[in-house]
């Protein structure tokens, strides 16, 4: 084991596979639209992560209209926030989330604000008074927009801010807003972000007295 302290104003959250183990979910969903559409749904899943769905459909269907990726999008949304069953916690981030509960946090996700609230509910875990979904962002993850405005709803500079992600999309999208990345989970492990945790029970949240905050950070 060895530790690693990291220093920030604000922390900048993911939400799935990051916070909230989705997969059951997202993985019944996509495997339903890929079989619909004549794909590989193990090739599906591998793209799926971290990007808003339309965006994943471009990737899977790039000769496909984006007027037809828009619609299945919402559709797939309102599947997805129907479905709830096996939605849990992501190991530690129930206390995680109580530790920067007074700290300059924010949501960052490619969720929209119903499935957002559906699977942040579902897993118990307390919704950031400040959050960037879906609708707030003209350009998916891995285009860093969401997290810029993150940071510029919580009035930090990106450099000053350290993001939670576990996916390829969002740890791109960390580093093009300039921020570092603490990556989470089994899929970060290989995306060289400056740090990776198995998950949030590896990480403790200190407030420092000039308001900073400290992460310290046990990784394998």
């Amino acid at each position: 084991m060895s530790a690693t302290v990291l220093t920030a104003s604000a922390l900048l959250l993911d939400m799935d596979g990051t916070l909230v183990n989705s997969d059951a979910v997202v993985e019944r969903c996509w495997r339903r639209w890929a079989l619909k559409h004549g794909l590989d749904p193990e090739a599906a899943l591998k793209v799926v992560h971290g990007r808003q769905g339309y965006a994943t459909m471009a990737v899977l269907l790039p000769d496909r209209p984006v007027e037809e990726n828009y619609a299945d999008n919402r559709a797939m949304l309102a599947e997805e926030t129907a479905d709830v069953d096996g939605v849990v916690p992501i190991g530690g981030a129930p206390a995680f989330m109580a530790a920067i509960a007074d700290l300059p946090h924010a949501l960052v996700t490619s969720a929209d604000s119903a499935l957002a609230a559906a699977r942040m509910g579902a897993a118990e875990l307390p919704m950031p008074a400040v959050r960037v979904t879906a609708e707030q962002v003209g350009a998916s993850k891995p285009d860093p927009e969401g997290f810029l405005k993150g940071a510029a709803e919580l009035g930090f500079d990106p450099a000053d801010c350290i993001v939670f992600e576990d996916s390829e999309a969002g740890i791109a999208a960390g580093r093009a807003a300039g921020m570092r990345v603490v990556g989470v989970g089994p899929r970060a492990a290989a995306l060289a972000p400056d740090v990776h945790v198995e998950d949030l029970t590896r990480v403790r949240v200190e407030a420092a007295g000039d308001g900073s905050i400290r992460l310290h950070i046990t990784t394998a």
